[in-house]
């Protein structure tokens, strides 16, 4: 009966679009995409205005757009982006036509005096975008980067909401949400670590990002399978008109892309074959001896790691597209500290960590000639395995792979817009660890998930709403989740948004991160528990359901105070209503393997953007407060930041706007850690009865507080500033020079306490650092 009431939802879900929108036969549709004539690469956000008809919208991040529900008629299209000249076109629209075009721009040889982004301000206006930011190449290196080259791991650090936990072995949380809450996506693939060690860098390659799209809460049905956030990335197109690449080396890394067509784009056609190659490897763990060698007590950064990724895309003349894209990455690090006996003798243990990803797939856009429906599909594979051992403990080993399917449909209207889908994701688990009372916990599990979803927009005048719904059903669970969400926007006036959204979030993954580990490197992955769990404080009474579950809830609003100058302002709660955790407490075969724990993230974050003709400044501020509760006592976890301050200026100086000079500034309150109560003589008791407790000397053991984060380390802050100077050979040919400095003022930020030895160990000091870009 169950079977029959979803088999019968399902369905319902998949038809529900074609009743909402019927096709209008009376009227007719221009649609297209909006190329920089030079490089053929998309233009996203052009304005794209039919002038008589006071009818109009923006390019997406791909540089589509479309316009349904025309009267019958010639009317004149104009196009105009920042920094190009405008184009406008004669067209008429037919009766039941689909007008499809292909418009170039050219880049304007005119320095404009002031900075207008009208296809920004129209899709503010029009798309509800409730905590979402979206993040391109240009504002990514706009921001002083450590080493000289710009990464979104560091850009990523300066959006509201968004806190990451140190320089080496950090992690990134979202509003409340721990690493595993947040889905990370390339091109569609799920990437489970996309950090390296050393923290400032990422696997992903600055030069081939298109945009990346930040929710940090409250998102509609699009996506699932996690309760806190999402970080979608999209990679570009490679040159599809000529042989072109860049070289990079600075003292932290040397990177190299290589990219042009296979069959060269014929303007007139649009049609094309292209392909990118990057690379790039850690050249810290070489120079840092020499450059950087009063870090980490003389050990300096032992990081090492490689990246690769390729991606070749076949583009036809109406904008349809097929993209075939593979990944290889890798990291390692090799880290010394510290140790101490019950007699006071000291050692030094080593920690080796590495891990290694990868995965590939394809994804396609099909656009008809004769629908207004876009037809879109993605399937992708990806894998995740880490080790990491140490010198006092058993090893600890995690492997995850898994694929994704998925197919969806979006139907344009003029006021209306209806996207629906269908996904199948499966993922294998292999984790096995060892509790500090010599127990086994592992796990080797599959999982398949089954999902369906649709998000309908529709603009009643000044109102723009969102409502979606998803349908999750977790197999290996046996568990279906219905998921509804709603997002809303008011334009109170031209210049003034209000904007809400919310929903419910499941998912059925879990990490297992220990926050007394010193550095924070191992992750751990399994999905969520077959076997039977109880909720918090109670060994008798099970829980409901056996899924990860959280309620968002946001609110806030836009103001453009001025030409280019806005301010966001956004407060948010999200309940997780239910959460589970490894038991690394367990000291009996019979104790479960899970603890199931309930918490909250509520703050609220503020940013302000202004644009002008050389200068580039935003400022964001986040007010967080986030608690866990594990049945007996409520707590913080490690990642709760009071207030966290970001800002960030750039200003381009010269004629050309040859120099450009950055600085960002970051500060923080202390994180939570456990108090020590005491030590005492731990022995392991390897040698059984035999083993020697009156004249051996065991480990020296820690007694934590009872009050399980109850101390706050100090305030966090730091400065770092840049320089670049380009200098222009060729039309093509360019250097680009870059010094940079990270933590100028030599901040003693702390990175950890060491317990044993009473003592403070500091993040990295001062970073002078010079690289060298060479594009061609």
């Amino acid at each position: 009966m169950v079977l029959m009431k979803n088999s019968f939802l399902l369905s319902a879900l998949v038809c529900l679009p074609f009743l909402l929108l019927a096709q209008k036969t009376d009227k007719g549709t221009v649609r297209g995409n909006v190329f920089d004539k030079e490089t053929a690469q998309p233009l996203s956000f052009a304005s794209v205005q039919i002038e008589a008809a006071s009818m109009g919208t923006s390019t997406d991040v791909n540089g589509f757009f479309s316009i349904a529900d025309i009267p019958v008629g010639t009317y004149q299209l104009k196009v105009s982006y920042l920094g190009y000249e405008d184009l406008t076109l004669d067209i008429t629209v037919a009766k039941g036509e689909i007008l499809y075009k292909t418009i170039y721009l050219q880049e304007s040889g005119t320095n404009l005096g002031e900075v207008v982004i009208s296809g920004k301000k129209e899709q503010a206006k029009t798309q509800v975008q409730v905590s979402k930011l979206t993040v391109t190449p240009k504002q990514i290196r706009s921001l002083p980067s450590t080493g000289g080259q710009s990464d979104i791991a560091q850009y990523l650090t300066v959006l509201p909401g968004v806190v990451f936990t140190g320089d080496q072995g950090g992690q990134l949380y979202i509003r409340g949400g721990s690493p595993v809450q947040n889905r990370i996506l390339l091109d569609g693939m799920t990437i489970y670590n996309p950090f390296h060690s050393i923290g400032f860098f990422s696997v992903f390659e600055t030069e081939l990002i298109r945009n990346v799209d930040v929710l940090t809460g409250g998102f509609n049905a699009d996506y699932g399978g996690r309760i806190s956030a999402i970080v979608d990335v999209k990679t570009r197109e490679g040159n599809r008109k000529r042989l072109s690449g860049l070289i990079s080396a600075s003292p932290f890394q040397a990177k190299a892309i290589i990219e042009g067509p296979i069959v060269p784009l014929r303007e007139e056609g649009g049609s094309s074959v292209s392909v990118v190659l990057a690379g790039k490897t850690a050249l810290i763990d070489r120079t840092a001896p020499q450059l950087y060698k009063n870090i980490n007590n003389g050990d300096g950064l032992p990081f090492k790691y490689t990246d690769y990724y390729g991606k070749m895309s076949l583009m036809a003349g109406n904008g349809s597209k097929l993209n075939f894209f593979g990944f290889s990455y890798d990291d390692g690090v090799q880290l010394n500290f510290r140790a101490a006996d019950a007699g006071s003798g000291e050692t030094t243990k080593t920690t080796d960590f590495s891990w290694e990803s990868g995965g590939g797939g394809l994804d396609f856009t099909l656009i008809p000639s004769n629908s207004n429906t876009i037809v879109a599909g993605t399937l992708t594979y990806s894998s995740y395995n880490s080790r990491i051992e140490e010198a006092d403990r058993s090893p600890r080993t995690s492997g995850i792979n898994g694929f994704y399917g998925g197919m969806n449909f979006t139907n344009f209207d003029r006021n209306n817009e209806v996207k629906y889908g269908f996904e199948l994701t499966g993922f294998k688990t292999d984790f096995s660890f060892i509790n500090f009372r010599g127990l086994k916990i592992e796990q080797i599990e599959n999982t398949t998930e089954i999902s369906v979803f649709v998000r309908w927009k529709r603009k009643f005048g000044p109102l723009v709403i969102e409502p979606g719904f998803r349908l999750q059903y977790y197999q290996s669970l046996s568990e279906v989740s219905p998921e509804p969400r709603l997002g809303l926007k008011y334009n109170i006036t031209d210049n003034l948004r209000f904007k809400a959204a919310g929903g419910i979030y499941t998912q059925n993954l879990l990490s297992t991160v220990n926050e007394r580990d010193v550095v924070n490197l191992f992750v751990g992955f399994l999905s969520g528990p077959e076997e039977a769990v109880y909720k918090p404080g109670t060994t008798n009474e099970r829980v409901d359901h056996r899924l990860q579950k959280a309620l968002h809830g946001v609110a806030g609003f836009e103001v453009d105070i001025a030409e280019n100058f806005e301010l966001n302002v956004e407060g948010y709660f999200k309940d997780f209503t239910q959460l589970f955790a490894l038991n690394r407490n367990k000291t009996l075969l019979t104790d479960p393997n899970y603890v199931v724990e309930t918490g909250t993230a509520k703050g609220l974050d503020v940013s302000l953007k202004w644009e002008a003709k050389r200068f580039y400044v935003w400022g964001a501020y986040s007010l967080g407060f986030v608690t866990r509760f594990d049945g007996t006592q409520e707590y913080p976890p490690v990642f709760d930041r009071r207030h966290n301050l970001n800002l960030v200026t750039t200003y381009q100086a010269g004629p050309k706007r040859e120099w450009e000079f950055g600085a960002r500034w970051n500060f923080g309150s202390g994180f939570p850690f456990t108090q020590t109560q005491g030590f005492y003589t731990n022995f392991n008791f390897n040698d059984g009865i035999s083993t020697d407790v009156l004249g051996g000397n065991g480990d020296l053991g820690i007694v934590y507080s009872d009050a399980r984060n109850g101390g706050r380390l100090p305030y966090y802050h730091r400065l770092d500033v840049s320089v670049k100077r380009t200098i222009e050979f060729t039309k093509y040919l360019k250097m680009e020079v870059t010094a940079s400095a990270t933590n100028v003022y030599d901040r003693a930020n702390i990175f950890y306490f060491d317990r044993v030895y009473y003592e403070r160990v500091n993040q990295l000091p001062i970073i002078p650092s010079l690289s060298m870009t060479v594009q061609f």
